[in-house]
């Protein structure tokens, strides 16, 4: 069945990956009771993938307190904000002003951004995303305050949605321990 597949339609070979441990800096066992072709194709895409995991490990260094949340407004209607992660926060806002590629879909709309808040010191991934993820959830948990139909100032605007994010960040405070984090507002919500 296989061959009929591949006489028929003769672009769907797959090349087999070629192994080469003896390039790889991570060793790893391989089974030497079996030499079929896929457990050797399996164990150079290990070999791969666990290099791949090494290198992008330590190209992100061992800064304990690289990770960061940030908060950043929109100058452009529509006024509006965006929570996110990252180790870098100048080339992060960077793309999302759109300077560099790499900046999130959401934030296209209401370019160019302005840091609002940035806070830092993060033991890892994992618990900046975390507490971006609480943000975020406790923003659209409470209540907003209502917009008056009449025309508003893009100051009030932005002054009204920094006082919801604060708001949303002391609850947050709250219910994640945030005593080794540092809260820089580089705008004053109040």
């Amino acid at each position: 069945m296989m061959s009929k597949l591949s006489a028929t339609f003769p672009s769907i070979k797959h090349p087999k990956p070629k192994s080469n441990p003896s390039k790889s800096s991570l060793s790893l066992p391989l089974s030497s009771s079996s030499s079929s072709s896929s457990s050797s194709s399996s164990s150079s895409y290990l070999l791969s993938s666990t290099r791949r995991k090494a290198e992008e490990k330590s190209s992100l260094g061992s800064d304990s307190s690289s990770w960061s949340a940030y908060l950043i407004l929109s100058t452009n209607a529509p006024i509006k904000t965006y929570v996110g992660v990252t180790t870098n926060f100048s080339r992060r806002l960077k793309q999302h002003n759109g300077e560099l590629k790499g900046g999130a879909k959401a934030s296209r709309a209401g370019r160019p951004w302005i840091c609002a808040c940035l806070i830092q010191g993060f033991q890892d991934r994992s618990e900046a995303s975390v507490f971006e993820s609480k943000w975020k959830s406790f923003s659209r948990k409470l209540p907003q305050k209502k917009k008056n139909d009449n025309e508003k100032q893009v100051e009030e605007c932005s002054v009204l949605l920094l006082q919801h994010r604060q708001a949303a960040l002391n609850k947050v405070k709250g219910s994640f321990d945030c005593a080794h984090l540092e809260i820089d507002w580089h705008l004053n919500p109040l």
